[in-house]
């Protein structure tokens, strides 16, 4: 099924399991995409976007990865990031994992787009590359691609290009901007959109609460994104509340600059979800003192989350 604006619950934003050696991990994908579309209750996955390393793979890499679990998710619905420096190369991923079955793709913005009308012929030509009919996810992240997008340019955006069907939403600070959107769609100057909220995770209680539709973000814990989301829409919002409490030192934690990616995939591998915490180079990794750190914090999780109680990690070697 096609991407459209009735889109909500957690999309949760997969990264790429390698080897330690670089390799991509087959197993580990399997693993991870059975475990996120089952388990966890997600109700689809994003794949190649900034956590999955998606610059680190050449193009016919990023097309066998999407084919792989876009044929493992069934009628989950995946997400792919196309974002790319030139056209061409957008075209080909977008056009090549639609014909896989994809629900549709996810576009940002190149940094050095500075004005209004800039950003917005932009998606003019990025949909005129891909085509019409494919539907996709404005990635709205200014932290990290240094492009402001406003309500109004989102909402000139929306309009103009009926194939856009869903804001990734990561600004921040960002709750006025989901208010006044969700505004524009209540008297009828902004068709309707689903909007799916990013940043780890970090202000989704009280973005759901403004209208938000769900998470598309890579938290370790995605199973509980998906508890919190549900609750939120049941209206259990003290509930929702709890268990948000609970898990925000950790996604706080994980959310740093720099070595975010390193801390989800080693509690992802701790999880037995992926094999190896490695990354493709280049890349980091944690030191023994934020490895300390985050077993503390999946600790104290433990005392609230049943899904933090993991075994002792094994010793690391030496060399």
């Amino acid at each position: 099924m096609k991407l459209d604006v009735t889109a909500g619950g957690v999309y949760v934003i997969a990264p790429t399991p390698f080897h330690p050696d670089g390799r991509v991990d087959d197993a580990s994908l399997d693993r991870m995409t059975d475990f996120f579309l089952g388990e966890a209750r997600c109700d689809g996955m994003t794949i190649l976007g900034v956590m999955g390393e998606a610059p680190k793979l050449d193009g016919a890499e990023s097309l066998a990865l999407s084919r792989r679990i876009i044929g493992r998710a069934g009628a989950a619905g995946i997400i792919v990031g196309v974002t790319a420096p030139g056209f061409a190369a957008m075209r080909a991923l977008a056009q090549g994992v639609m014909q896989a079955g994809a629900a549709g793709v996810m576009i940002a913005p190149p940094s050095h787009l500075r004005t209004d009308d800039a950003v917005v012929a932009y998606f003019h030509q990025a949909v005129e590359a891909i085509g019409p009919d494919i539907p996709w996810v404005l990635q709205d992240y200014p932290q990290l691609f240094q492009v402001q997008m406003t309500p109004a340019v989102i909402r000139r955006i929306v309009m103009d290009l009926p194939s856009c069907v869903m804001l990734k939403h990561e600004d921040w600070p960002g709750l006025e901007k989901i208010s006044t959107l969700r505004r524009f769609q209540a008297e009828g100057s902004m068709r309707p959109l689903s909007i799916l909220c990013g940043n780890g995770g970090i202000f989704l209680d009280f973005e759901m609460a403004r209208g938000a539709d769900g998470a598309m973000t890579g938290y370790a814990f995605p199973d509980m994104l998906a508890e919190l989301v549900r609750l939120s829409k049941a209206g259990e919002r003290d509930r929702a509340q709890d268990l948000f409490d609970a898990h925000l030192p950790m996604i706080r934690y994980e959310l740093q600059p720099g070595p975010g990616l390193a801390v989800r995939k080693y509690v992802l591998m701790r999880r037995g979800i992926i094999a190896s915490d490695a990354q493709r180079r280049p890349g980091t990794a944690l030191t023994e003192t934020a490895r300390a750190e985050v077993e503390y914090l999946l600790a104290r999780l433990a005392r609230h989350d049943a899904r933090a109680r993991l075994q002792a990690p094994a010793k690391r070697s030496a060399a």
